[in-house]
């Protein structure tokens, strides 16, 4: 498969810029698990040069056009779905290893840190011993750099953290889960700080954000993906300036295979590690990489629709779609139902993406799709004003169950995965700030009226994350926060089973 992928870069790169052979062995080399370069177009080269007839010059050169249509049968096998512009070769899938991923989620998200991360308060980096910590030893809280005192964790519920560190170091991690459960509770109760009146708000958020940070792990180990996934959906509502909270997200949407939901909880690790005060450069190197290979992995297994990634070089506002449609016809043929370039927001890669505070190259992002209804429909959604697409046939009537079902079954369904890989590379959104909480609030509406009601507080927990984490992707003006904060509230309130028709969202989905 690697071989495949890394063929088809060469095939395209010949293609459309004319290369000579010779130069294609130059382009097409795969990385393998041992860290060496395997050069595919000399290898078949010298085993067809074995079988020629150097006396023989007729036999020569027939040998010489059967390696050529050699090459070209291996370079054909596979579709490459990134093309990064006209102006340069398309770049080659990086075949990042899951070993390599594997260490990266070890060193970012199965990490024991000794410290809450108090947010607003304590480093980015861990300490030398932090990073080299088998257990979660709570203790008395150290100083920051700066002497800031940091508060005292209730000693109660410090034995309790060592406890679920005791099973957890003993491979019981069911058993540690119930200490964390027990924590939570005590949290729930007002036990977080000794003394809850000389310490701030956000103080007691980390520490509840800590212990979800810890079930997450516990349920990766366990092999619960579902229940990881909603308590790092928790971690990060309750303290989105920490990196690592939005790694574990990605973890554990890569452990659902839900590759571009992980590329997207990637992106924004990376971004929030720089806000927050990271400075080394091989830390966002390691998580870029992990969103590469995210998103790499979300082109490879999806066939309903490919992707054409269009550097933005200038201002001009002269409309190219026309030529951008053009270009993306003749690289994917087999993707031409339906083509649009999406209109809000520009696109980082994370290839391209520089540490600041240099500027991240951008990109405009071509869709094309095998069906024509499901391009024409996802347009129509890109062009509201907000990201609501709407399955009522008349005004104010809500449909039947079995109409949504029916409605999530043909479109839906269909649209939601789509929607998630076009934010696995756009940060913010032009168009409306609070766009993807509101695509996944009315994804939980959806599954409510199914009566998927686990499913559906999944996915609010999912739209609160995103919602807390937007003040720290972009500013916000008033009208925006107005917005966010209502529509927090109305999450808040359906995980709570209050019903009020009266709320914001159920007043947008109106309008």
């Amino acid at each position: 498969q690697q071989m495949n992928r890394s063929s088809q870069s060469a095939s395209t790169a010949n293609k459309q810029n004319d290369i000579p052979d010779a130069q294609i062995t130059k382009v097409v080399k795969i990385h393998l698990v041992g860290g060496e370069e395997e050069n595919i177009m000399d290898r078949i080269k010298i085993a067809e040069k074995k079988k020629e007839k150097p006396s023989d010059a007729e036999d020569s050169a027939s040998c010489k056009r059967k390696s050529e249509n050699n090459i070209k049968l291996a370079v054909k096998k596979t579709k490459l779905k990134l093309n990064i512009g006209n102006q340069s070769l398309p770049t080659p899938l990086s075949h990042i290893s899951l070993k390599t991923i594997m260490d990266i989620e070890m060193k970012f998200v199965y990490t024991d840190e000794e410290d809450i991360p108090f947010e607003f308060a304590d480093p980015v980096e861990p300490t030398s011993t932090q990073a080299g910590s088998s257990g979660w030893e709570e203790g008395n809280a150290l100083s920051t750099a700066d002497d800031f005192a940091l508060p005292q964790v209730d000693r109660e519920l410090q034995r309790t953290l060592q406890a679920a560190s005791t099973y957890y170091r003993q491979n019981n991690h069911a058993a540690a889960v119930e200490q964390l459960s027990a924590a939570q509770e005590l949290c729930s109760k007002g036990v977080a700080i000794e003394h809850p009146f000389k310490t701030y708000p956000e103080d007691i958020s980390s520490i509840a954000s800590f212990i979800e940070t810890k079930l997450v792990i516990c349920y990766l180990k366990l092999k619960k993906p579902d229940e990881a996934l909603n308590h790092s959906h928790r971690s990060i509502i309750l303290n989105p300036a920490y990196f690592r909270n939005h790694l574990r997200q990605a973890a554990a949407f890569r452990s659902l295979e839900r590759f571009s939901e992980a590329a997207r909880s990637a992106m924004i690790a990376d971004h929030i590690y720089w806000l927050t005060g990271g400075t080394e450069q091989h830390t966002s190197k390691l998580i870029k990489q992990y969103w590469q290979a995210m998103h790499e992995e979300a082109m490879v297994r999806e066939v309903s629709f490919s992707v054409m990634y269009t550097p933005i070089v200038t201002k001009d506002k002269a409309d190219k779609t026309q030529l951008l449609k053009d270009m993306f016809a003749k690289r994917h043929p087999g993707y031409v139902e339906h083509i649009y370039t999406e209109p809000h927001g520009f696109h980082i890669l994370p290839q391209t993406t520089e540490a600041p505070p240099l500027p991240s190259k951008q990109y405009s992002l071509t869709l094309g799709f095998r069906n024509k209804y499901i391009g024409k429909i996802l347009e129509r959604w890109s062009n509201k004003k907000l990201p609501i697409f709407s399955e009522r046939k008349a005004p104010f009537c809500p449909p039947t169950e079995e109409e949504t079902k029916a409605y999530w079954e043909n479109t839906g369904g269909k649209i939601m995965p789509i929607m998630d890989f076009v934010r696995s590379t756009k940060l913010t959104d032009a168009h409306c700030a609070c766009s993807r909480g509101m695509e996944k609030l009315h994804h939980a509406d959806l599954l409510g009226r199914m009566q998927r009601v686990e499913e559906q507080s999944q996915v609010i927990n999912q739209a609160l994350a995103e919602l807390a984490t937007l003040p720290y992707l972009q500013d916000i003006g008033k009208k925006d926060a107005r917005l966010l904060q209502s529509l927090m509230a109305d999450a808040v309130d359906t995980l709570e089973g209050r019903r009020d028709k009266g709320r914001v969202w159920n007043e947008i989905q109106k309008v």
